[in-house]
């Protein structure tokens, strides 16, 4: 092939994509830029921007919001990550047996996941109604409610400071059906005559999960814990519909205060560079997995720490 040959093929190349390549450049590239260049800027939407260096960056370190905001996620990631870990992988064990109408359990449990955000906070905001929500009458029942009246009572849930940012931790447990199917597809890929090698050996089911299932998952569940930690710093919908952020800040996550200071406050630029900060922690949170991972996560045909 000619060189004005390969220049032909590559301008069809560039043709064929270039919807594609255009929506990037102005839906994606275009407002990435604009946001960096307008976290250096005071903007009110109305008025047009003014520069002030990195006045919106040294308005962060004095802000307290800032910090308020940056506990609740982090307690909350902290808490929801590792049981969504948890129970989506006990979850899509039970859903990898081989019993009848497991497929019907199997969507059951899939289904919350693509549901809208907006109607399950509706949904879950009537649960953990203290007067007429089903989730107190239950706990009662199962004589769970004073074990938790013990730690604080009364237990008001989202109308209580205490109790608000535990109820979001147990309604991420609503959708675990999106890391169920995640684990249940990588159960599934697991050789079967490893673990029937193990059972010529007498291994019991749990050296059989410690040292076949969990490493064979383990690429799976770096894939998880990212995805989690980023959608975890990314909560918005919940907070915003079922709280408000309070009471008294209790749920005020990073987003919703994001959202706060761009759109209700019309600050812009401030806005932005909470966006900012935002994707850096991300990335350095992700950034930390990834290294981390060389001494957990192992990969069929490659060796430990390569």
């Amino acid at each position: 092939m000619n060189l004005s040959a390969r220049k032909r093929e590559a301008l069809s190349g560039y043709f064929a994509i270039s919807p594609w390549l255009i929506g990037f450049l102005a839906f994606i590239i275009g407002p990435i830029l604009a946001s960096l260049f307008l976290s250096f800027m005071k903007w009110d939407i109305i008025t047009p921007p003014a520069f002030v260096g990195g006045g919106n960056y040294k308005r962060l370190i004095e802000d307290p919001l800032l910090y308020q905001c940056l506990k609740v996620t982090f307690i909350y990631t902290v808490f929801a990550i590792p049981l969504n870990l948890g129970f989506g992988l006990l979850v899509a064990i039970l859903m990898n047996q081989g019993v009848k109408g497991i497929n019907i359990f199997r969507t059951i449990f899939y289904m919350p996941a693509i549901l809208s955000g907006v109607a399950v906070a509706i949904l879950w905001q009537k649960i953990f109604n203290p007067h007429f929500g089903v989730l107190n009458p239950i706990l009662k029942l199962l004589h769970i409610m004073p074990v938790l009246e013990l730690i604080s009572s009364p237990v008001t849930w989202l109308y209580s400071e205490f109790w608000a940012l535990p109820s979001f931790i147990i309604m991420n447990l609503w959708a675990v059906g999106g890391a169920m199917i995640i684990y249940l597809a990588a159960l599934q890929g697991i050789p079967t005559h490893l673990f029937e090698s193990a059972d010529i050996d007498g291994a019991s089911v749990w050296s059989k999960f410690r040292h076949i299932t969990l490493p064979m998952l383990s690429p799976v569940i770096l894939f998880n814990l990212i995805m989690g930690i980023i959608g975890s710093f990314q909560v918005f919908t919940s907070s915003y519909i079922m709280t408000g952020g309070g009471p008294n800040n209790a749920t005020l996550f990073y987003v919703l205060n994001l959202y706060r200071q761009a759109f209700q406050y019309h600050r812009m630029g401030y806005g932005c560079a909470l966006a900012w900060v935002l994707f850096i922690i991300i990335i350095v949170f992700t950034l930390l997995i990834l290294k981390s991972s060389s001494a957990w996560v192992y990969y069929a045909g490659a060796r430990r720490g390569k």
